[in-house]
C-alpha cells in the first residue's frame, strides 16, 4: 500500500560570520522548524471545500456532501447544509467522525463512509490539496477563522444547492412592475436529485407543503453577472416553451429576491420545510423520514455569464 505523506517545502538557511576584529565566529542559525500536519488541519476553524476546482475520476462521498470541514481534537466535523450554516454546531458543523495525523497522513474515519486517508500538501498558508490515492481524487480547501467566512461566497458559489435545502419557496410579496402570468405562481420548488428541474404552483397561500399541486414543471438554469459577485440570473424554462428569466438575491438563509427583467417586478421567496443533511442522511424539519435524494453530494457546476440587462 502506498504511504501518504505530508508536503510541505522546508527552507533552511544558515550563515557563518567571521569578525576580523575580535577573531570569533558567530553562528546565526535561522532554521525554520517543519510545522506538523496536525498544526495545518486544526490551524483553521473551518476549511471550505472548492469542490469545482476537484479533480481526479473517484469520489469520496463525504467530502463530496460538505460545504466546509474541520478537524479539532480528533473529531472531524462537516456542515452539510448551507442553511444554518455559521450556527450549526457552534459554526462547526456535526460531528461526522473521527481523524488522525499520524505519520503524515489524514487519516479519517467517516461514521457512513469509513476510513479514507488522504495525502496533504500545503498550497499556501490558508489552502490545501488533499489526494485520496484509492479514489483518485483531488480537492482543494481554503482554510477561515470563523469570524472571517465569507458566507456570501458560500451562499452565491453554491446556489444551486441553497435553492434545493426547502421543500417550497412561497412567495410572500409582489412589489412593483407590470401584470405577468408569474404573478399568478405562488410556490417553486428546485429538485436535488437533478440541478436543473424546478417546479411551480398557482395554490394559493397557506397551502401545507405535502399538499401543493404543482402545475408547472420545467428546466432551470443559473448564470453569473459580469460585475458582479453578489447577484446571479435564474431562467426558468418552462415545458410548454415559456422563459421567465430573474436576477436572483440572497437576502438571507431563508429568503431570496427575484427580479423578473422584463415585467421589473420584484418577488421575495420565502423557504418552507428546511431539509438538514446529516452524516449521508437527510432529515426534514418535523423529523420526518427523508423526502427528497438522501445521499445528496455535490457535483462541479460550470456556469454562464450573463450581463445584467436592466438597472432596478
Amino acid at each position: 500500500m502506498k504511504s501518504l505523506k505530508l508536503l510541505f517545502a522546508i527552507i533552511i538557511t544558515a550563515a557563518t560570520f567571521s569578525s576580523c576584529t575580535t577573531h570569533q565566529d558567530i553562528f546565526v542559525d535561522n532554521y525554520q522548524p517543519q510545522i506538523t500536519l496536525e498544526e495545518i488541519v486544526s490551524g483553521y476553524d473551518l476549511w471550505y471545500v472548492d469542490y469545482h476546482r476537484t479533480t481526479g475520476n473517484g469520489d469520496v462521498p463525504y467530502v463530496s456532501r460538505a460545504f466546509t470541514l474541520s478537524f479539532y481534537n480528533g473529531i472531524l466535523y462537516a456542515n452539510n447544509n448551507i442553511v444554518d450554516i455559521g450556527r450549526t454546531g457552534n459554526g462547526f458543523g456535526i460531528d461526522v467522525g473521527t481523524y488522525n495525523t499520524y505519520n503524515g497522513e489524514l487519516q479519517t474515519n467517516h461514521d457512513i463512509d469509513g476510513a479514507n486517508d488522504f495525502e496533504v500538501t500545503q498550497i499556501s498558508t490558508n489552502e490545501i490539496r488533499i489526494y485520496n490515492y484509492r479514489q483518485n481524487v483531488n480537492y482543494y480547501l481554503i482554510g477561515y477563522q470563523k469570524n472571517q467566512f465569507d458566507y456570501d461566497k458560500l451562499f452565491y458559489e453554491n446556489i444551486e444547492y441553497f435553492l434545493q435545502e426547502y421543500q417550497d419557496w412561497e412567495k410572500i410579496s409582489t412589489k412593483g412592475g407590470v401584470v405577468n402570468a408569474f404573478d399568478d405562481e405562488n410556490y417553486l420548488q428546485f429538485i436535488p436529485e437533478d440541478i436543473t428541474i424546478f417546479k411551480s404552483s398557482q395554490d394559493t397561500y397557506g397551502t401545507q407543503v405535502d399538499n401543493i399541486y404543482w402545475d408547472y414543471i420545467g428546466g432551470y438554469e443559473v448564470f453569473d453577472v459580469t460585475g458582479y459577485e453578489n447577484l446571479k440570473i435564474l431562467t426558468l424554462n418552462y415545458d410548454g416553451g415559456d422563459i421567465e428569466e430573474f436576477e436572483l438575491t440572497v437576502i438571507n438563509d431563508g429568503r431570496i429576491e427575484l427580479y423578473n427583467v422584463n415585467s421589473e417586478t420584484t418577488y421575495e421567496f420565502l423557504g418552507r420545510g428546511f431539509i438538514q443533511y446529516k452524516k449521508g442522511v437527510e432529515v426534514s424539519e418535523n423529523a420526518k423520514p427523508a423526502v427528497r435524494n438522501n445521499n445528496r453530494k455535490r457535483t462541479k457546476v460550470e456556469r454562464k455569464t450573463k450581463v445584467r440587462r436592466n438597472l432596478k
